[in-house]
């Protein structure tokens, strides 16, 4: 009966609009309070130990990476590139905002950054150009996803740290859908581009493109360094971010020179700020973990699991249509650290690759960002291009098919993502 009660007092704090990290702490302290023999410093206890691990530190240092990027007006180097390449076809600003969020995803490992990002510059871009709002918003926003799917991803470090999944598969695993993905998603655009005769830039010359493509090799590099440092195993994720956040500031500094040494204390005062509010609710959620174990979820989980789907297929498929559902009002981040240690056990014992099960899984979080009523990239890209929630929504919806097409490939072939 109280379990009963903490799961109403955990719906009614979301309903009313408290933050998910504060109703997870509320929740585990209440339920760990009212069990005997457990003191109330487990609740802080297990909070600092949630945090103590050193997969953790590439969390902010991804987001200080994306947030130097944008100083550095590196994302303005980007757009300019993928403008040069892809602006001539018809449709062209529409598929250059697809090919830089999927290059600016290599890069920060940040979906929202990338809404920001490029969403300020692309979105008014394309309107003066001649697209409708709903083009505007809807390709911005959805292409924006890609930033957790092709790595580095923040979204895969915190699976990572959750499952002991190794990160180099993780972010191995990612690249093939992330790039399907953006396909998918010109494909749309060029269905869309005939049908709406959207305009198209002037053929960039080869000397501009060459001149472009070499101001842009110190960004385009980042990637190449993070991934192939960690997939060779020459550095962790973690060691990685870090490199990847002094060699943004260098370049910016120095190369471009557009970061000044007065911007640094703001940079790093919207690092923190985007930082705790994950790793808050990943402390909090540690201390759920604690109360969900006193009252054996897990094997009641497992359990259901066993005895209703006695396929992989159809275990992802539930799993797929859950965390569509979670993804709708949670995070990513939270919606994982609360549920993914519950599903998990019944993955293995079906046989599921945890890294398998995590590209899954990201992949369909990665579709909240654009759903309501959470979907903080739709928001934001809404809220750049001043169009009402309820149109942008609709204007994504094809591109969320890409999206579905892929997840079901990637169930039903694994060996896409078990590289």
């Amino acid at each position: 009966m109280f379990a009963l009660f903490l799961v109403i007092l955990f719906i009614v704090l979301i309903v009313i609009g408290t933050p998910i990290a504060f109703s997870i702490g509320i929740v585990s302290l209440i339920g760990i309070s009212n069990i005997a023999n457990i003191p109330n410093l487990v609740v802080p206890m297990k909070m600092f130990y949630g945090l103590n691990s050193f997969v953790l530190l590439a969390v902010p240092l991804f987001i200080l990476t994306a947030n130097l990027m944008n100083e550095g007006n590196i994302t303005k180097k980007l757009i300019d590139l993928s403008n040069a390449l892809v602006g001539h076809v018809k449709g062209g600003l529409a598929h250059s905002n697809i090919l830089v969020s999927m290059i600016f995803a290599g890069v920060s490992g940040s979906s929202t950054a990338d809404t920001a990002g490029v969403g300020k510059i692309l979105i008014p871009s394309m309107i003066e150009s001649g697209y409708d709002k709903e083009t505007a918003v809807g390709v911005t926003a959805a292409s924006s996803t890609i930033g957790g799917i092709i790595p580095p991803s923040i979204v895969m470090v915190i699976y990572g740290g959750l499952t002991n999944a190794s990160i180099s598969k993780l972010f191995l695993g990612g690249m093939i859908p992330g790039i399907l993905i953006g396909l998918g998603m010109m494909f749309v655009v060029g269905i869309m581009a005939k049908k709406k005769d959207f305009p198209r830039y002037e053929k960039t010359d080869a000397k501009t493109k060459i001149k472009l493509i070499r101001e842009s090799i110190p960004a385009l590099l980042t990637p190449m360094i993070i991934i192939g440092g960690v997939v060779t195993g020459w550095y962790t994720a973690t060691e990685a971010a870090a490199f990847s956040s002094v060699y943004a500031f260098l370049v910016g500094m120095f190369y471009y020179k557009t970061i000044k040494l007065k911007s640094i204390p703001r940079i790093l005062e919207e690092t923190l700020k985007l930082s705790s509010l994950s790793l808050f609710a990943l402390a909090t959620a540690s201390a759920l973990g604690e109360l969900l174990g006193y009252y054996r979820v897990g094997s009641y989980v497992q359990g259901f699991f066993m005895n209703t789907v006695s396929s992989p297929i159809g275990f992802l498929a539930i799993v797929v249509l859950f965390f569509l559902f979670v993804g709708t009002f949670m995070d990513a981040i939270p919606a994982m650290i609360l549920f993914v240690p519950i599903i998990l056990p019944a993955a293995t014992l079906l046989g599921i690759s945890n890294v398998h099960l995590g590209i899954i899984i990201v992949i369909t979080l990665s579709i909240g960002l654009v759903t309501p009523p959470y979907g903080l990239c739709l928001l934001i890209a809404a809220s750049i291009g001043e169009l009402g929630v309820e149109r942008s929504f609709k204007a994504v919806l094809p591109y969320i098919s890409i999206i579905l097409m892929v997840l079901v490939l990637i169930i039903v072939f694994p060996q896409i993502v078990l590289i």
